[in-house]
């Protein structure tokens, strides 16, 4: 008599499976006892069952997305708190009659608004070979966000300072550089939005010609 061979069944396919379960999501409710007798492994707890496991996974989703709705709320709050600050602030440089003026305005509302360090409005001159260097480098993209070195910083702001928000202003305006200084060293990094400081730009590019 042959031996017989037991019969080999082939590998479940899990995407299958998967498939099947989000097709018939009532698959549960027509068997379950399955709910309690599966049983899945725990960090903490070592094992539990699939009712415990979906609880779980409920609780965190809803956990991120309450802290998702109160990011979103603050990012909604700080950007209409800008967009007020910034609308008052544009009106009042709006009346200003002379450079000096812009300057005194732009300093004193950021500086209060923000507690902000040092606000300039800087003219480049080819001949001033440090502020040639920091308008080609830094403000190559038109822009920079992040912390300077020493030399730079002094020639900027005459000052140490923590980080910085630099942008060039139109051809319209000259080689005219607008700096913000903070002494929070992680008050600027490169990674954040430019909402303020692209609507004063624009608004500078504006005004300052016409003075």
């Amino acid at each position: 008599m042959k031996d017989v061979k037991p019969l080999m069944t082939e590998p479940f396919d899990e995407q299958i499976i998967r498939e099947y379960l989000l097709d018939n999501p009532d698959f549960f409710c027509r068997y379950p006892e399955l709910l309690l007798a599966m049983r899945m492994p725990h960090g903490e707890r070592g094992t539990v069952s699939l009712v415990e496991r979906r609880q779980e996974l409920l609780r965190s989703r809803v956990q991120q997305l309450e802290e998702e709705i109160t990011a979103l709320m603050t990012m909604a709050s700080r950007n209409e708190s800008i967009f007020r600050f910034n609308n008052e602030l544009s009106f009042r440089l709006l009346e200003c009659e002379d450079l000096g003026e812009v300057r005194q305005c732009l300093s004193e509302g950021l500086k209060q608004q923000f507690g902000f360090s040092h606000v300039r409005l800087i003219t480049v001159h080819d001949i001033d070979s440090e502020l040639s260097a920091i308008w080609s480098n830094r403000l190559a993209k038109g822009h920079y966000f992040g912390r300077l070195t020493q030399q730079e910083a002094r020639r900027l702001f005459g000052a140490d300072v923590g980080s910085v928000a630099l942008t060039r202003l139109s051809e319209d305006c000259g080689q005219v550089v607008f700096a913000i200084a903070s002494q929070d060293p992680a008050h600027f990094h490169p990674e954040m939005d430019n909402l303020l400081l692209d609507q004063l730009r624009r608004l500078l590019d504006h005004l300052l010609p016409k003075l």
